[in-house]
């Protein structure tokens, strides 16, 4: 499973986010888009948003902290 989470450290939804992930032992990759300019524009082609978060799960893009979005994307 490839979990990729787009985030900056201001933002509240991604520490929400981080924690769902850990609680439930889903190992992510994250990427902090407000100094690494390569990942934001990855992510904003990806998503079409510039907002955070934009999670990733095996090419199935979630913009904001959904967790039942996230959960369906997470079983399959």
């Amino acid at each position: 499973m490839s979990v990729k989470l787009y985030t900056t450290p201001s933002c509240g939804y991604c520490k929400q986010v981080k924690e769902y992930l850990r609680q439930r032992k889903v190992p992510f990759t994250e990427y902090n888009v407000a100094s690494d300019t390569r990942k934001a524009d990855e992510m904003m082609r990806k998503s079409g948003q510039m907002g955070v978060p934009v999670l990733d799960v095996n090419g199935k893009v979630i913009v904001g902290f959904r967790e039942s979005e996230i959960e369906r994307a997470l079983k399959r």
